[in-house]
């Protein structure tokens, strides 16, 4: 979902400027100033398209502070779901139906089938199996910017939709989660909340309830710092312009192709390893890009914001998509998780993960979980092998914060202050060029690309963690004092 900045490559411009409908005929008269600012910024013109999308939600969110902010639901919930519709449009022209067709559906089944894990199911298998034919029946070789981009944040909307609902059932004797729904949902309020033009087109994810305690009828009295708002949104538009035009300058010099050619397979192994690792930093910005921008404008409608802290500011975090301090400094993969797609996480961590317990095992939630995530994004085998080298990877890096916390040499050795620099150094470099690793498949999407880089490079990531995985055991042994057992 956050591949939404784009590329610039020939197929994306293809995918969008090659349908009659994208866009629609209105949008004729500026296909070619979009076309050629385009071309001067070294980017598609869906892309521009996208991100010009995505920016004008600050005047939007403007509009409504001054004009609806006081006015009935209503109307909010009917200028949400105006915008998010022309935005469909503007991007993807008629292909914008495959939007409206899943939330009409969803609405049905919520008044059909009530508060029944009948409707949870028949939400879950309908829209899962929606995107995945979405994206068999449009798939190519290349990230596309199509339909299916904004439909994978709406999919997990309406998924998430169903289990608040169903979880309502609960509210009323208190036992029911924070984000259960009391109250049927009317068809505004649900098209309000699936078209906010904010979050259309790349997220973040934010809970039904959330969207009703800003506008809706459960909207809550407005504090005074609501105000605030202002500074901190225009904070995160100008990180998110820092972030794109890095990406721009940078991205030039670090093309997917460049890859696949035979000038990177006869480069020297540090080489290789060393553009993967810079590769893989330059291609997050553009996913950064985007969150912060479109952060941005939750802020500034009041969506993102989350109580005070203790010394009574403002926080405005609640719908940070990227910890962008954390993302930056963590020397560790857990910290990326932690920092990085925040709030998909999150959804994820609430709608499946949690709701696996059942089955009594803690890793097989985390499995299935990234499985469904793989799925999710998309049907190429790219997706998979990331999603399987993120489960080895935190796999490893969990069993090696435990090794340290359980031997004292070790611990006295990462305390000491003349070696936390150095391990610190280490750590960061590890860290990016795995990260790059890792990112690699899903990226370059089909097998057929990925597995000849992965070859050039003798599959250093799978070598290291899989034979680290199971060498732990053996150093556990080795460090870890024996215990001493009386003998009575």
């Amino acid at each position: 979902a956050a591949a939404a900045a784009g590329t610039g490559t020939d197929a994306e411009a293809e995918a969008g400027a090659g349908d009659p409908t994208a866009g629609g005929p209105w949008a004729l008269g500026l296909g070619l100033g979009l076309e050629r600012a385009a071309g001067r910024l070294g980017c598609s013109e869906p892309a521009l398209k996208l991100f010009l999308s995505i920016v004008l939600g600050y005047p939007f969110a403007l509009f409504h502070r001054r004009f609806l902010q006081q006015s009935s639901p209503h109307l909010s919930h009917l200028y949400n779901t105006a915008l998010g519709l022309w935005m469909a449009y503007f991007n993807f022209g008629f292909q914008a139906l495959h939007s409206v067709a899943c939330v009409l559906f969803q609405f049905a089944l919520l008044r059909l089938m009530g508060r029944t894990v009948t409707c949870v199911v028949t939400s879950f298998v309908f829209q899962m199996v929606y995107l995945s034919a979405g994206y068999y029946f449009t798939a190519t070789e290349q990230y596309d910017i199509k339909w299916t981009m904004p439909h994978c944040v709406l999919t997990l909307k309406l998924i998430g939709l169903s289990l608040d609902y169903y979880d309502g059932r609960k509210n009323k004797s208190g036992e029911g989660p924070e984000e259960a729904l009391p109250d049927t949902p009317g068809l505004l309020e649900v098209t309000g909340f699936c078209y906010f033009y904010g979050a259309f087109l790349v997220g973040p994810q934010f809970s039904f309830r959330r969207y009703l305690n800003t506008v809706g009828s459960m909207k809550v009295v407005d504090p005074p710092s609501r105000l605030d708002s202002l500074l901190p949104a225009i904070t995160r538009l100008s990180l998110g312009i820092v972030y794109v035009s890095i990406f721009t300058l940078t991205k030039p010099f670090f093309p997917d192709d460049y890859m696949l050619t035979s000038a990177f397979m006869n480069r020297s192994m540090a080489y290789k390893c060393l553009f993967i690792a810079l590769w893989g930093k330059c291609t997050l910005t553009k996913y950064v890009s985007c969150w912060l921008v479109a952060e941005g404008v939750c802020t500034l409608t009041g969506l993102s914001y989350n109580g005070s802290d203790r010394e009574g500011r403002p926080r405005w975090d609640g719908c940070t998509n990227i910890r962008l301090w954390l993302f930056e400094t963590t020397p560790f993969f857990r910290g990326t998780i932690a920092g990085f797609n925040v709030q998909t996480n999150l959804w994820a961590s609430r709608c499946i993960f949690k709701r696996l317990r059942f089955l009594g095992s803690k890793l097989l939630s985390q499995i299935l979980t990234l499985l469904f995530l793989s799925i999710w994004h998309g049907l190429h085998s790219g997706y998979l092998m990331c999603f399987f080298m993120e489960f080895i990877i935190m796999y490893h890096e969990n069993q090696v914060l435990q090794l340290v916390r359980d031997s004292p040499a070790l611990t006295d050795l990462v305390s000491r202050p003349q070696i936390r620099p150095l391990i610190y150094i280490f750590g960061q470099a590890f860290h990016w060029l795995f990260m790059g690793y890792s990112l690699l498949p899903f990226c370059l999407l089909s097998w057929e690309k990925w597995i000849p880089v992965y070859q050039s490079v003798y599959f250093l990531g799978h070598v290291v963690f899989l034979t680290q995985i199971f060498l732990v055991p053996l150093y556990r042994s080795i460090l870890l004092p024996k215990k001493h057992v009386k003998v009575t």
